[in-house]
Formats: C-alpha cells, structure tokens, sequence
C-alpha cells in the first residue's frame, strides 16, 4: 500500500487563528474576531492566497492583495506571511507513525496545498522529509487540492496504482477529492486515531 501525506494540519502543526491572535492581538481579541479574521484573510485557501498555494504571486504581491482587500496595513498582512514558517512545527506523533511506516518499508509519498517559501523552508529545516520517495507541493505543480488534476499529476509521477494508495489528509474535501480520483482516503484528526485508520486498512502500525 502506498501512503500519501498532507503536511499542514497533519504532519506539521496548523493553526491559523492562533497564529493570527499571537501576531495581530489588535484584530484578533477573542475567538468570534479571530474566526472571522480567519475567513478574511485566508479566503478557505481560496482567492488571493489560493493563488500563493498555486505559486502564482509571491509574498510582496500578496501582502498588497491582502492589504486592499482587508483594510491591514501591508507590515501586518506581511507579519503573518512571514509567520507561517514559526507555526509549522512538527507533530510529533505523525512523525512517529511516519518513521514506524518508513521502517516496515511503506512506499511513502507527500501532496501538500503549499507555497514555495514555505516548502524551501520544510526542506531545509526537517530531515525526516528524507523518508518520503517523492512528494508534490501545490506550488511546484501549478495545481492545488481538491482539484482532480493533481491526484492524476501525483499518480503519474509516483508511479502508482490509484487502488492501491492510501491518502490522509485534514481536510474533508481534499478526501473526498481523492476518493473520486480512485484512492483510499481517511482524514485525520490525530495521529492516535489516523494510527486507528490504518490498523483499519490493514497495516500495522
């Protein structure tokens, strides 16, 4: 069986609303504000910053869109594009259960929604991305989940069998999109419970 892994929100801590209340406390006083600061910049990972996932604008550019369209000053809307990097931190038990995968020899692969700054900054800083045969990251693809094109771009560049390969990702829609692409697909929560998932796929880990 293969293993495909998103990174955010699965293999590498993501929690944009707290990162948006640590570094923009002003905008962000409580949870409703952060929520709602949230949807205003990220747009669901739509829009302007669906464009930077895509590798489409860089993060000057970017931090002007963002700006025009939210009433930030640039430096805020800056502040947290360059903040992403500190937030991506490890989680610890799926990079467990990644080496435990790794050892009994699982082909492992990646696709991750990710801009190029960040995916330099990934491959720079964690060696255990070494254990990965390959990976796709949206911006190097020009292609972003959910959309169906990516999973035939990760297919054929893998090498692998759609039927035989096992996505986890955190995002409901992402694992659907798989799924009608002909994967096997489970979203994670926590590393506990995807650990869970793929005894019930008949892996053991």
């Amino acid at each position: 069986m293969n293993i495909v892994f998103d990174f955010a929100g699965v293999l590498f801590r993501w929690r944009p609303r707290d990162l948006l209340a640590r570094l923009l406390p002003g905008h962000a006083p409580d949870a409703a504000a952060a929520d709602a600061l949230f949807e205003r910049f990220f747009q669901n990972y739509a829009g302007d910053w669906g464009d930077f996932d895509r590798g489409t604008v860089e993060p000057g550019p970017l931090a002007e869109r963002i700006a025009r369209r939210t009433g930030l000053t640039v430096d805020e809307t800056r502040r947290v594009i360059d903040g992403v990097p500190g937030e991506l931190q490890p989680v610890a038990g799926t990079v467990r259960l990644l080496e435990r995968l790794h050892a009994q020899g699982a082909p492992l692969f990646f696709l991750s929604n990710m801009p190029e700054p960040y995916a330099r900054h990934l491959e720079a800083t964690h060696d255990f991305l070494r254990l990965f045969r390959d990976g796709v990251f949206s911006a190097r693809a020009r292609l972003c989940k959910p959309e169906p094109e990516i999973f035939a771009h990760c297919a054929e560049r893998f090498r692998i069998e759609p039927a035989r390969t096992l996505f986890i990702d955190d995002v409901a829609e992402n694992v659907a999109a798989a799924r009608a692409a002909g994967w096997r697909a489970v979203q994670f929560t926590d590393p506990e419970r995807c650990a869970a998932d793929l005894r019930a796929e008949g892996l053991a880990v």
